[in-house]
């Protein structure tokens, strides 16, 4: 088959599009959008659990408390085992007409028995860092995971950190792997005040005067640390610049939890929970700086965030951060606590620091676009096409 010259057929998986819209969520919608753009290239049909659809599904929050009935339901060994078992059978049951198509995983997961198919391999935090999952979790990854590396076509990585990482450690050729690096969505960009100043009402930060973590709440995000660097700060410094959290309840962080609440009555913490997606980009263009002290990422989406919104980055110097940050963000090691308390000190005192940092985040966010996401996964749609 010529790639070149004759449109390629893609059945896409839709199964992580569901509220609360995280990071691997955000990534295969916005990608699944751009590609719907490329129809002189791709035709594309949709699986979503084991139905095969015309259209791509939409996150709701309606669905809010079926996920997270699934969510527990999965951190359960015995449930996770039958889950693994039945699950990807159906999805191979409801793919039998369609041998002729590239099917596309963007969430690491791959059926059985289905030819031509491509996934996406985010990161391999449940192999080096198992202690930063659930242990349900752990067990059906690791099994599955090894499994979607046998049946691959192609697998695609967001960063080139991660594709090392993916040829090292299962001793992979090169060439199996394309690296389509994550972007951000046009809602992230910078803001003047009056733009913001309805949002920030509504959860009673003031312009500028805040610090901003979002995330998952779970151990590899080193909250920890943010927390032990942010108390090191001056008093002042503390009742005028609170440290803002927005994230999802993960896992393992009932002490976390603790500290959120100590902070919230002595007055320099806010914990807003999982933040509405109209209102997250308005938050970050008005943080005085965003901090992610994350130890392990396989691409880091929350701080590209920030920078196309225009906002100064600290982040740590771990995994995939540098290859997304460049020179534009103040990094330190994840342990550090020191060096990150003089980072978000200087955010404070240092007009002419941060005015550079802006300019360099701004252009270095430039540098990543979900059309380029798209044209390097529709380059390894074409490597698996010279075998159908």
């Amino acid at each position: 088959m010529d790639a070149r010259s004759v449109k390629l057929n893609v059945v896409f998986s839709t199964d992580c599009i569901k509220y609360p819209l995280t990071g691997i969520g955000r990534y295969a919608f916005e990608l699944a959008r751009e590609l719907q753009q490329r129809e002189d290239k791709i035709a594309l049909t949709w699986l979503h659990g084991t139905k095969v659809r015309d259209s791509l599904a939409v996150a709701s929050e309606s669905a809010q408390s079926v996920q997270s009935l699934k969510r527990k339901l999965q951190n359960s060994r015995t449930v996770s085992e039958i889950y693994r078992l039945t699950f990807p059978l159906l999805k191979t049951w409801s793919l039998r007409a369609y041998s002729d198509h590239i099917f596309h995983s963007p969430n690491y997961y791959l059926p059985p028995g289905v030819k031509h198919c491509v996934a996406t391999f985010h990161d391999l935090s449940v192999f080096h860092w198992p202690q930063f999952h659930p242990a349900g979790r752990v067990h059906l990854m690791q099994k599955e995971l090894r499994k979607t590396v046998s049946r691959a076509a192609m697998l695609i990585t967001d960063s080139h950190y991660t594709k090392r990482e993916l040829i090292e450690f299962f001793d992979l050729p090169e060439e199996r792997i394309a690296v389509a690096p994550l972007a951000c969505n046009a809602l992230f960009h910078p803001r003047i005040e009056a733009e913001a100043q309805a949002v920030l009402d509504v959860y009673q930060l003031k312009w500028r005067h805040f610090f901003l973590y979002t995330g998952t709440i779970e151990p590899r995000k080193n909250i920890l640390t943010l927390l032990q660097a942010y108390d090191r700060l001056p008093a002042a410094i503390k009742k005028n610049y609170p440290l803002v959290i927005s994230g999802y309840k993960g896992w393992d962080n009932t002490e976390l939890f603790r500290l959120f609440d100590k902070g919230e009555r002595e007055g320099w913490l806010k914990y807003l929970g999982f933040v509405a997606g109209k209102d997250l980009p308005i938050l970050y263009s008005a943080a005085t700086s965003f901090v992610f002290p994350s130890i392990y990422e396989g691409f880091g989406l929350p701080v590209l965030e920030a920078m196309a919104s225009g906002t100064p980055v600290i982040c740590s110097n771990a995994t995939s951060l540098p290859e997304v940050v460049g020179d534009a963000a103040l990094m330190h090691a994840p342990q550090d606590v020191e060096t990150l308390t003089a980072y978000l000190q200087s955010m404070t005192d240092d007009a002419v620091r941060k005015q550079a940092m802006i300019s360099s985040g701004l252009a270095q966010a430039q540098q990543f676009s979900w059309s380029l996401c798209a044209d390097k996964t529709i380059e390894a749609y074409e490597q698996v096409a010279k075998f159908i």
